[in-house]
């Protein structure tokens, strides 16, 4: 197995809907925001090269919105999804599978393009079989008045329409080595790939823990819709990635990539700052 770290890009969100109740004074010091509270956040996907199988974890927010869109959320940056790809040889044609933790428009947003003249919306990736679950699926096709803004109908219904769509579990085994668990602060059934490489499990936090710095507990984003429910999956996943050496990979951190964790007198802290490719 082969593991490659897969930049989207980077955009920009509120910082203080980012972190929740936690005060501007401290987080500022984490992530600077701009003169409009804007902070820079990476679009950072995961692909998983085995056999003849190239699996993609999450797709970034793709480019074929229209700029009053973007103009809320600043695309910005050097790096593509299709860039990343080709930087280790290869292209959305080859890909087999495309894993959708859940479908926030940061996160699915690249699974469907539209056709060279702008008519037809067809998914990004034509050889690869979509994962999605079928509770997270049926709750982002009909979604509060609080989420809907996030759920995007364009980015999801080509995915049903393409037949390429294939639900799956916290029961699936994915390939020999790569499972999931299901939490449901940040939203209904989002699905974290666990990838057990080498002598560590690699975590795919998702948004559950989106960067570093959303470490400690109560650092909890504004845009969840169970926040007290994602404090105690934190806890329990952090638990357990200290008591069976997880590595967790971070999809918005606009520096670090992976962390490994310990406990602390003061609470469970990072121990180590780590590429993929170091793992």
């Amino acid at each position: 197995m082969k593991l490659y770290s897969i930049n989207a890009g980077h955009f920009k969100l509120d910082g203080g809907a980012m972190f929740g109740v936690v005060p501007k004074s401290i987080w500022h010091k984490l992530n600077p925001a701009d003169d409009n509270n804007m902070c820079s956040w990476a679009l950072r996907c995961l692909l998983i090269e085995e056999g003849n199988r190239l699996i993609l974890i999450d797709t970034g927010m793709g480019t074929k919105q229209n700029d009053k869109f973007f103009g809320y959320y600043f695309l910005h940056g050097n790096d593509t999804l299709e860039k990343s790809l080709n930087k280790y040889g290869f292209t959305h044609n080859d890909i087999t599978d495309v894993v959708l933790t859940h479908l926030h428009f940061d996160h699915c947003g690249g699974a469907i393009n539209y056709n060279d003249d702008k008519t037809l919306l067809t998914p990004a990736f034509k050889n690869a079989t979509y994962y999605s679950n079928q509770k997270h699926w049926n709750w982002a096709l009909t979604p509060n008045v609080r989420e809907k803004a996030s759920f995007l109908k364009e980015n999801i219904l080509p995915i049903q329409e393409s037949g390429q769509l294939k639900f799956i579990d916290e029961t699936t085994e994915l390939i020999k080595g790569v499972n999931f668990i299901e939490v449901n602060g940040h939203t209904e059934a989002m699905m974290l790939p666990l990838i057990h490489y080498k002598n560590t499990t690699i975590a795919y936090m998702a948004d559950l823990i989106p960067s570093a710095a959303h470490l400690p507990l109560p650092y909890v984003m504004a845009y969840d819709m169970r926040p007290l429910q994602t404090l105690t999956e934190k806890q329990t996943i952090l638990n357990k990635a200290i008591d069976n050496n997880w590595t967790l990979f971070f999809e918005h951190d606009p520096n670090v990539e992976c962390i490994t964790i310990q406990r602390t007198e003061k609470g469970i802290s990072k121990k180590d700052t780590l590429l993929l490719s170091e793992v």
